[in-house]
């Protein structure tokens, strides 16, 4: 069965990351208990992604990179905040381990999502946040294989995720 819309997909995958002209750093890999299942097709993944995927079969490879445009963008000075440190003091006392340059911190928006951010520095009583994903400008280089391909169920496509053993049992 060929991977394609409406398809529950599973690979296992390595990801490398670059700077645009350097050298791959490793990012993460799946392993045989943390494969990675989605929906085919739902926009959950980078379309590139999905992309470079569509057509292929169980047991076939991908090895395929993705330029940082079409990746997780380009880095946004916008992205970049100072905010009070207020925001990190529990009880009235600054939470310091929380509070240290290159920590990412759950924080929520005024609508209550959840944003993560990473804490670009300290200046007094300011804190430099940075709200870019993590690899943001940077190319993104796949390689892996595709361990299963099945049809989705109508509970699946309507949810917009796939589900795993037991998920969603009452």
């Amino acid at each position: 069965m060929q991977i394609g819309n409406n398809k529950v997909v599973t690979v296992m995958y390595s990801l490398y990351s670059s700077l645009p002209g350097g050298e791959r750093v490793f990012v993460e890999e799946t392993t045989d208990e943390n494969q990675l299942t989605f929906l085919f097709g739902n926009g959950q993944l980078i379309p590139d992604f999905e992309d470079n995927l569509s057509g292929l079969t169980v047991g076939k490879t991908f090895d395929f990179s993705i330029d940082a445009e079409n990746g997780y963008g380009m880095q946004d000075d916008e992205a970049i905040v100072k905010v009070g440190n207020d925001m990190f003091k529990v009880e009235g006392v600054l939470d310091l381990e929380v509070l240290q340059v290159g920590n990412t911190v759950p924080l929520l928006d005024k609508d209550g999502n959840q944003m993560v951010a990473k804490i670009l520095g300290i200046d007094g009583e300011t804190v430099i946040l940075d709200f870019n994903h993590p690899l943001a400008g940077q190319n993104l280089h796949f390689s892996g294989s595709v361990t299963e391909v099945r049809e989705a169920t109508a509970e699946e496509i309507s949810h917009g995720h796939a589900h795993h053993a037991g998920m969603h049992d009452h």
